[in-house]
């Protein structure tokens, strides 16, 4: 846990929102899109490509997701296109959520 939200090589936690320095390009389309008050047209499947190529933060900030990386060097590039270390996804976010509901219930 330690690990994941911050103690660690890159001093980065790899839970956007969480401290001072996380993942900011995550690669999940509802958070590399702009929101629909910005951009209330449809947006099509291959037209968010220019949004995935761009080399800004992601416009919608996926609070407390966890991405997969760093890679095994220790090592974690904020790049939403290296999808392995950048994307959130249930299999990467469940041993945290299950670890920390553990301490929850096991306070001491």
């Amino acid at each position: 846990v330690d690990y994941i939200l911050g103690d660690n090589p890159m001093n980065m936690s790899y839970m956007v929102g969480y401290g001072d320095r996380y993942p900011l390009k995550i690669h999940h389309r509802g958070s590399s899109l702009p929101s629909i008050v910005d951009h209330p047209q449809l947006i099509a499947c291959k037209e968010g490509f220019v949004y995935f190529s761009s080399s800004g933060p992601n416009p919608n900030m996926h609070v407390g997701a966890v991405v997969g990386g760093p890679g095994k060097d220790d090592k974690y590039n904020d790049d939403r296109a290296a999808f392995r270390l950048s994307e959130p996804t249930t299999y990467i976010n469940a041993p945290l959520v299950g670890v920390l509901a553990y301490f929850v219930a096991n306070p001491s």
